[in-house]
């Protein structure tokens, strides 16, 4: 029995069951307004909130399509969240995020569990203080419900770890979630809370927002305290939400931004206004909006990147945007000589482990020495170990990263611009196990300027793209602003295939179908299993004709139109000349799986009999 079916189990024994049926509330794809407008109703419970997200979680996270995108679930969820309903019952919700469930990226400090960085190094390391966005999240009554896989240490974007493995896209679970909080982006997307939290160092929040079509920001450095999460580089780091939409991002923005004495760079905060995310949704003027388009970014972008991107700024385009064409110079060599993870993570790190520990102090040569980290994390970690500190190339690069913000707003201020637009990243999601190429995080990261990344569209391969924004110092919530109207238009938030809604609190079971084709002496026989949580269309197929009736394929088609004329491409053959039987699966594209759930999949035989057009037959 797994962990959390056991909890489940153990929670029943004291507490009336959630029976789903009678639910009149599903966390399928709830927005936070959605769950509170339920919990203040009266139409669901947080416990319930809970123990349906955990269904969620044990039905797609180790199973299923296996995700593995949860390192931890906190084992007081429950209790927390029926003291929750208590206080609302007593005093009413503290704010929008009361008795709402939470992930959490394991590189955030939780003084009741255990804070891995993805790694076996800390797998029972329990920090001796919550991170600065924690304790908000609690005091605000979220319900941290789980912490979630990173690419280890956050030290790349693929997101595989010694603690867990690697994490899987829910929109093709042999693919990559980008990183590094990709175990955040998956769950997320899946719906295994309301939304999530994730650090970007370089693309960190971005990546996994565009890969999961979500939507992330990377706010402008010290909007938001990093104090108390495993560093990668303390200037380069930053922290925050990702959320499946504007407004669910604007509402966790307005409670963990501000001030604080623990991080030095939050400073900034002192001296201006709270930044309003919330009320400043629905503000932008889309007619008198100038959109920078970064031309080599798009220029090396891939096509089905490129081509989403274009799209999607020509509908800004015709709601009165002004799209210019812009470049930053020197961009490359500059973002070249200004990253800091190398100069400070082997610092960073030591001091960390030392400052938020009770017990054993680790450091990163401990870590190395050992091999307590996975083999995708040795080239950096071990580089990093043998490295010494270099004060002169430290400030070189410091010089760098005011340059290369000097040069981009210098562009912003000579073109008049709002936001400069670029690919998030300028290459599909890879297979597990390759690396991938086409990150562009490092305009922002190295700068220090907010950027955000919203859903795009979708690859006709059905992969999400997301667009990025990159806006002027403190001006995070324009972005979110330019980015909602769209959101809104297109729609843009698609759940993935492979993660819907459970039935009866389980997955739903895969659709089985037998086809007996009997024409004209050619007889085949057919089995076909339609599983949407695998995302796989299983079949087995055997030629049973009379030996005089030749068969030169079976295949199967798309009525693409409805038309009914079947005079369509073939998209998957299922029986080759000369073979007796066969069996396969075929990963399914989005288009395979409306077309049978719309019943316009059809099998088509090649024989004799039926000349040089085929016969067909309806699969139902």
């Amino acid at each position: 029995m797994s962990f959390t079916r056991c909890l489940v189990f153990l929670l029943s024994l004291t507490m009336p069951p959630l029976v789903f049926g009678q639910t009149q509330f599903d966390v399928f794809e709830a927005s936070i307004s959605d769950i509170q407008s339920a919990l203040r109703q009266g139409r669901v419970t947080s416990v319930q909130l809970v123990e349906q997200y955990l269904a969620r979680i044990e039905a797609y996270d180790k199973q299923g399509p296996n995700l593995n995108s949860i390192i931890r679930i906190n084992p007081r969820a429950v209790e927390i969240a029926r003291a929750l309903d208590e206080e609302r019952q007593r005093s009413g919700a503290r704010g929008l995020l009361h008795g709402v469930p939470i992930l959490i990226k394991d590189n955030y400090n939780t003084d009741d569990m255990a804070t891995t960085g993805g790694s076996v190094a800390l797998a029972n390391f329990i920090p001796n203080e919550n991170a600065a966005q924690i304790d908000k999240l609690l005091q605000a009554g979220a319900i941290i419900l789980a912490k979630t896989n990173l690419h280890e240490y956050a030290y790349g974007i693929t997101s595989i770890s010694s603690i867990i493995g690697q994490t899987r896209n829910p929109y093709d679970p042999r693919r990559v979630p980008g990183g590094s909080s990709g175990g955040t982006g998956a769950a997320v997307a899946a719906s295994f809370a309301a939304a999530g939290f994730g650090s970007d160092t370089c693309g960190s929040i971005r990546i996994p927002s565009a890969f999961n079509n979500l939507i992330g920001l990377r706010p402008s450095k010290g909007m938001s305290s990093i104090y108390g999460i495993l560093p990668l580089s303390h200037t380069q780091d930053v922290a925050g939400p990702l959320a499946r939409s504007a407004e669910d991002l604007a509402i966790i923005l307005d409670l963990v931004v501000g001030f604080d004495a623990r991080d030095e760079a939050t400073a900034i905060m002192q001296s201006v206004a709270a930044p309003g995310f919330l009320e400043r949704l629905n503000t932008a003027n889309l007619t008198e909006l100038r959109i920078g388009k970064l031309a080599d970014y798009f220029e090396n972008a891939g096509a089905a990147i490129r081509r989403t991107l274009d799209e999607s700024l020509q509908w800004y385009e015709q709601q009165g945007a002004e799209i210019l064409e812009v470049e930053i110079p020197d961009l490359a060599a500059l973002i070249q000589r200004s990253g800091l993870i190398g100069h400070e993570f082997k610092t960073d790190i030591d001091n960390y482990l030392s400052e938020f520990s009770d017990g054993e102090i680790l450091d990163l040569r401990t870590i190395v020495d050992l091999g307590l980290y996975h083999e995708a994390v040795d080239a950096v970690l071990s580089r990093s170990n043998s490295s010494e500190f270099n004060e002169e190339n430290y400030q070189a690069a410091m010089a760098a990263r005011t340059e290369l913000r000097s040069a981009i707003e210098q562009v912003f201020s000579d073109n008049n611009l709002d936001v400069i637009a670029y690919p998030t990243i300028g290459r599909l999601q890879v297979f597990t196990g390759e690396s991938q190429p086409g990150s562009n995080c490092s305009i922002s990261a190295n700068s220090g300027l907010p950027a955000l990344s919203m859903p795009a569209g979708f690859s006709n391969s059905g992969l999400p793209v997301g667009l990025e924004l990159l806006g002027k110092f403190l001006q995070d919530p324009d972005l979110l602003a330019i980015a909602q109207p769209y959101e809104l238009a297109l729609q843009t938030r698609k759940p993935p295939a492979t993660t819907p809604a459970l039935e009866s609190g389980l997955a739903p079971q895969a659709q089985l179908l037998d086809l007996n084709f009997n024409q004209e002496g050619v007889r085949i026989t057919s089995s076909f299993e339609f599983d949407v949580v695998h995302n796989r269309f299983n079949y087995t197929v055997r030629n049973r004709s009379n030996a005089e009736q030749q068969v030169h394929a079976v295949t199967l088609i798309i009525d693409q139109e409805g038309s009914g004329r079947l005079n369509d491409p073939v998209v998957l053959n299922l029986l080759p000349p000369d073979v007796v039987g066969a069996a396969g699966t075929h990963f399914m594209s989005p288009e395979f799986r409306q077309a049978f759930v719309e019943r316009r999949l059809y099998l088509k035989v090649f024989a004799d009999p039926f000349a040089r057009s085929g016969a067909t037959q309806l699969i139902q």
